[in-house]
């Protein structure tokens, strides 16, 4: 198999549609990277989960794991500096007070899908809402993982030099520092990476974090402004106007680790 890069950055999202935390170690599994998309926030009387591309605020707030192989251990940071502990009683109401909205925050059930909401026009929010069920039981929003290249990221600042391409607005999990020009995963079809072996790759048809708001530095980092607009990056656009905002590669089941 070619090579195509050495992995530059690992990421991982412990509530779905919150910022995560960039770590040096992630165990992939068939079903995502372990300490992934943990929790949702989820509104109990729709039966939904709220994403991003419905409610951008969510990028506001983070989340990390506190200790590695304990996935209740979760912190969340919210919009004020203020943190929580996902198993606080609490903080189902905090989090219903800062979205001015009824929501609890639930690991994903086991038995049902609770889909979310997004645009049909993907980035385009005059376009009609639908429901996207989701994989069953977990709260990611169709692939296991999600690659992108250092080349496809400076292809579209060239395209679009006044961009934010700051890589928390397209969450990959892993980063893959290319040598290559272009956009070299439009061509993957299947990637080894570490002890992962033959992920299946396509190309992601949406990415929440590429439309709404972009996070901001901090010293911190974990402190955002809403930032630029809710839009398709210009750069993506002008690449692949076909398909909603998407930029990378989704890895898809089979997944072996080794």
């Amino acid at each position: 198999m070619e090579l195509l890069g050495t992995v530059s950055q690992l990421w991982r999202y412990p509530v779905k549609s919150f910022q995560g935390e960039q770590v040096e170690r992630l165990e992939l599994r068939p079903g995502g990277a372990v300490g992934d998309r943990l929790f949702g926030v989820v509104d109990p009387a729709a039966k939904k989960v709220l994403s991003a591309k419905r409610y951008p605020a969510l990028l506001m707030a983070s989340a990390r794991l506190l200790h590695d192989g304990n996935d209740t251990d979760v912190i969340l940071t919210l919009p004020d500096g203020s943190e929580h502990e996902a198993t606080d009683p609490a903080l189902h109401a905090t989090l219903s007070a800062w979205l001015d909205h009824e929501v609890r925050l639930e690991p994903p059930p086991v038995d049902v899908v609770f889909p979310m909401e997004m645009h049909t026009g993907m980035s385009d929010e005059s376009t009609p809402i639908f429901d996207w069920p989701g994989p069953p039981g977990t709260w990611l929003d169709l692939a296991d993982v999600h690659w992108l290249t250092t080349a496809s990221l400076a292809s579209a600042e060239a395209l679009h030099p006044e961009g934010d391409w700051d890589v928390r607005r397209f969450r990959p999990t892993a980063l893959i520092e290319s040598a290559d020009e272009g956009w070299p995963e439009d061509s993957w079809t299947a990637i080894e990476l570490g002890g992962l072996r033959r992920a299946h790759a396509h190309p992601p048809v949406h990415d929440a974090l590429s439309s709404p708001a972009r996070p901001r530095d901090r010293p911190d980092d974990r402190h955002h402004d809403p930032g630029s607009p809710r839009q398709q990056p210009r750069g993506v656009r002008h690449h692949r106007p076909w398909r909603g905002s998407g930029c990378g590669r989704y890895g898809v089941q089979p997944l072996a680790v080794c």
